[in-house]
């Protein structure tokens, strides 16, 4: 089969590998759509994946070609959304329902090889059928409001509150309509970039703009949420939070980014600090939105690319261009 490998740090390419053999409780997934996202940008850069070479992609929905001697629960054909999430089921932190902090965390398309190819490998148990009226093409989106789900599940969101979002890619318009959904009272966003913009107000944004300084407000936020991973946009909603309110790290950063935190503040203030990482219990939920149309596809998928052209797909993305791309093998 076709697949996409990140061979080295910095190097990737578009080869031909052995086809995916399944296990006794897996199932073979012909690739229908693989979405690209900020943590292949970090496995680029030698991060995250334990080892290269890899093939790439954890946000991936297809069809069922092929079926684990044991598996039951689907059917050749079924088409699916597949949860990336490898975890252990034995340490501490599975152990107390913390999966997506196991010791032993593994992912498809992390650490495992993912859906940036013609096929695939998945654990049934990771597997969610999809309703017929979902084209299975747009269903790559359901890996990532998976994580917007989980967000939102650390933020315990109040009603009415005034949230702050920077970033408006994929994961920042997300939250923003997520943040309409739970009952926030206004939903600002910001992201030097105008064009992104644009689509955060088609979406329904309360204001948009380039800078916090540019939009009034009386107490600050009482969410403030990072989409971006960047350490100016991180240091910046440090000093936007209102009393009492939340500050959530949901974009990712490079390992080396760090902050500055003001202690007495967040002890006088009573400052919420917290982050999110990736997917815990949230996968079948973000399925069940999606096919409610939470999220428009047209919207939210920008480009649609052919397998041969990951590597312009890649660096498309790494220069801020569109919205989610996806690569169709």
């Amino acid at each position: 089969m076709r697949a996409a490998i990140v061979e080295a740090v910095g190097k990737v390419s578009v080869t031909t590998v052995p086809d995916p053999t399944p296990g006794p409780r897996d199932v073979v997934v012909r690739v229908a759509a693989c979405g690209l996202c900020g943590t292949d940008l970090h496995i680029l850069q030698g991060e995250f994946a334990p080892t290269l070479p890899i093939v790439p992609g954890h946000e991936f929905a297809g069809e069922v070609v092929g079926l684990g001697t044991d598996v039951t629960e689907l059917a050749l054909g079924d088409l699916v959304a597949v949860d990336p999430s490898l975890y252990c089921h034995e340490c501490h932190y599975c152990r107390i329902g913390r999966g997506n902090l196991c010791e032993r965390w593994n992912a498809i398309g992390v650490s495992k090889p993912g859906g940036a190819a013609e096929y695939a490998v998945a654990p049934v148990a990771n597997c969610v059928k999809l309703p017929g009226h979902i084209d299975v093409k747009d269903a790559a989106l359901i890996e990532p409001l998976s994580c917007a789900v989980r967000g939102y599940d650390v933020l315990r969101s109040t009603l009415g509150a005034q949230v702050l979002i920077y970033g408006s890619g994929t994961m920042g318009l997300m939250m923003l309509e997520l943040a309409k959904h739970t009952g926030a009272a206004g939903v600002d966003v910001l992201d030097i970039n105008a064009e992104r913009l644009k689509t955060a107000a088609r979406l329904g944004c309360s204001r948009s703009a380039a800078s916090a300084d540019e939009l009034e407000t009386e107490r600050g936020w009482d969410v403030v949420i990072d989409a971006t991973g960047n350490a100016g946009a991180i240091q910046d909603g440090l000093g936007r939070v209102a009393k009492g309110g939340t500050f959530l790290q949901f974009g990712v950063a490079d390992y080396a980014t760090t902050a500055v935190i003001e202690p007495y503040k967040i002890y006088n203030q009573e400052i919420t600090i917290t982050g999110s990482m990736a997917v815990l219990h949230s996968y079948e939920r973000a399925a069940a939105l999606f096919a409610t149309g939470l999220l428009d596809p047209s919207v939210f998928i920008s480009d649609r690319m052919s397998l041969e052209q990951y590597p312009e797909a890649l660096q498309k993305f790494k220069a801020g261009q569109g919205r989610k791309i996806v690569v169709e093998p």
